[in-house]
């Protein structure tokens, strides 16, 4: 444990409440938190989650514009959902990238734990958009993928980043009611 990893852990968990109260501030502790692991998971020899700290740097540039613009007529987004099929064609999405990025990891990078953090990391380039354009079921996705990632950094030494995912599923249980609440509101609007 470092007093960076403190740091990330910090803003990842300021991102995480922000966005269960839908602040749009929480893209920016997305960004300081992500740019924090970057460094942090490439030293741990967590590639594929280093990797993944580039796209959701990209991400909470694109996560901040969809709040504020990404709704009709240029308007905040609302909460919505996603169709059954939408869901069978992204979970198949996630399938066979974590087996494709998983195998390379296992026979081309000394890797470790190559297919949990290649699931890890396929799932929530998925989760992570679905966050940004505020697709309810995103917080199914982030309770399996936390709970994945939990053994993932307890494996590789980030207590605290483990610890956090411990909290982050506690956080996600809120943040699915608290959504699913604004949804609700919304239909009734």
């Amino acid at each position: 444990m470092s007093g960076w990893e403190l740091a990330a852990v910090i803003f990842a968990l300021l991102y995480l409440v922000l966005a269960v109260r839908q602040v749009i501030w929480c893209w920016l502790a997305a960004l300081i938190s992500t740019s924090i692991y970057l460094v942090l998971f490439f030293e741990g020899k967590l590639y594929a989650e280093s990797g993944l700290q580039v796209f959701y740097m990209v991400m909470a540039v694109y996560g901040w514009w969809q709040w504020r613009y990404g709704g009709a007529q240029k308007s905040e987004l609302k909460v919505s959902l996603w169709s059954g099929r939408s869901h069978l064609v992204w979970l198949t999405v996630i399938a066979a990238s974590t087996l494709a990025l998983g195998n390379y990891l296992a026979n081309q990078t000394d890797a470790s734990l190559p297919f949990e953090d290649a699931f890890t990391t396929s799932g929530a380039i998925v989760a992570t958009f679905m966050t940004a354009r505020k697709v309810l079921e995103n917080w199914y996705y982030w309770f399996v993928i936390d709970a994945v990632s939990i053994h993932l950094y307890l494996e590789r030494g980030f207590v605290l980043t483990a610890a956090l995912f411990v909290l982050y599923l506690v956080l996600i249980v809120i943040g699915f009611l608290s959504w699913r609440n604004d949804y609700v509101a919304q239909a009734h609007e």
